[in-house]
């Protein structure tokens, strides 16, 4: 059989998985007793797993998440007021279907971007498109974008997310031109797609955090009501692990 021309056609259409799998059933003879229904099906599954990998790839690396954090590797040990349910829940990615926020709150070094980026990181997993911001740069990049031309393909790239985080918001007092963009982004996101906000202010300080009370409303009735409210206690989780090594992707 002319597997070697075969497989060349396979690479030539671009299905690898299914070249690789030819390549391994024409090299053993485990695969002689099967029936050609059975082979053929091993081609496709194989070619199905290869194709949903480059698919998930491609997903984590347009998303840019800030740390490689995945949902099994939450700490739960440290009394943060992190309700592990709560997380398995949202682990589910329901909470994505139904349109519904994270704002994540707590001091500094308590985990929220990890915890945000673990997040993002199920979605992928899931099929769903992210993309992540830390605040600062998100609003360096809608003012550059203004000046080149690129405004409106940019807020039209981030309204099509899936999910969309922006980490370390409230810094600083908003500006008017980000007063504008923050609305504008909620706006074409609310009631239609997700959004993960963290912050180390607390809820209640946000409205002075935007700096116009007219927009604050306007901004905040886009994203708070219909939001899953997780604030975190505690020290900094990266002086409690100081003294020891941390694994691959734990939490730090």
């Amino acid at each position: 059989m002319l597997t070697h021309p075969t497989r060349e056609k396979l690479r030539a259409l671009k299905l690898y998985g299914m070249a690789k799998s030819l390549e391994e059933q024409t090299s053993s003879k485990d695969y002689e007793e099967l029936a050609f229904e059975e082979r053929l099906g091993l081609l496709i599954d194989r070619e199905f797993t290869e194709q949903e990998n480059r698919r998930l790839a491609s997903r984590l690396k347009r998303a840019k998440l800030r740390q490689q954090a995945s949902m099994e590797d939450i700490d739960y040990r440290q009394k943060r007021g992190l309700d592990k349910e709560l997380m398995k829940s949202l682990g589910r990615c329901k909470w994505l279907t139904e349109r519904l926020n994270i704002l994540l709150t707590g001091p500094c070094g308590a985990g929220k971007s990890f915890i945000a980026c673990a997040l993002g990181h199920k979605a992928c997993l899931e099929g769903y498109k992210v993309l992540y911001f830390r605040a600062s740069r998100l609003f360096e990049n809608l003012a550059l974008a203004k000046g080149d031309g690129r405004y409106q393909r940019l807020m039209n790239s981030i309204a099509k997310q899936d999910l969309v985080i922006i980490d370390d918001w409230g810094l600083s007092v908003l500006t008017d031109r980000e007063r504008s963009d923050m609305l504008e982004i909620l706006e074409d996101r609310h009631g239609r797609r997700s959004t993960i906000i963290t912050s180390q202010l607390p809820l209640e300080h946000w409205h002075e955090a935007i700096g116009n009370p007219t927009l604050a409303d306007a901004i905040l009735d886009r994203v708070i009501h219909n939001a899953y409210k997780i604030q975190l206690k505690g020290g900094s989780m990266r002086k409690i692990k100081a003294g020891r090594q941390p694994g691959k992707n734990e939490e730090v």
